[in-house]
């Protein structure tokens, strides 16, 4: 089975350059075999359950050894669909939120957009396939931008 791991490294580096811990777990995934996206908030990497779960640790070991103070990490099957909730999608979703906190959402603060999200998971938006890409989008983020705004809501 094919399998997909995004994971981000913190802290960020706002300088420019990729910290080590993001390049140094960006190599062990390469070394392992793996389809590497690497993005300025996060990396996604594919391949076989076989190569993708053991080099998780070995990805996992390299940003830690490397400075990262935290790794947040999500694994799914590729091309995983999840159930849709019935009676709405993610753009009719969008627009309820737009229409709550009162404009484009692209126009947003970042603390307003950080609202956005969590009010967007709580009305079930992420439960649509490719949604974090739509809402992303929206917001005019990357999607790890959106994962991450996710995951902080939930520490």
């Amino acid at each position: 089975m094919r399998l997909v791991a995004e994971f981000t490294t913190e802290p960020f580096d706002v300088e420019g350059q990729p910290p080590a811990h993001a390049t140094k777990a960006l190599e062990a995934a390469r070394e392992a075999g793996l389809e590497c996206d690497f993005g300025p908030l996060g990396t996604s990497v594919r391949g076989e359950e076989e190569l993708l779960l053991p080099a998780v640790s070995r990805v996992l070991e390299a940003a830690f050894a490397n400075g990262a103070s935290q790794v947040s990490l999500q694994v799914r099957q590729d091309g995983a669909v999840r159930t849709p909730r019935e009676g709405s999608g993610v753009n009719a979703l969008l627009a309820e939120v737009a229409a709550e906190l009162g404009g484009s959402l692209s126009g947003l603060s970042r603390g307003d957009k950080q609202r956005a999200v969590l009010l967007l998971e709580a009305k079930g938006a992420f439960e649509y396939r490719k949604s974090a890409e739509t809402v992303a989008e929206a917001l005019g983020v990357t999607r790890f931008t959106v994962y991450n705004y996710l995951n902080r809501a939930r520490d």
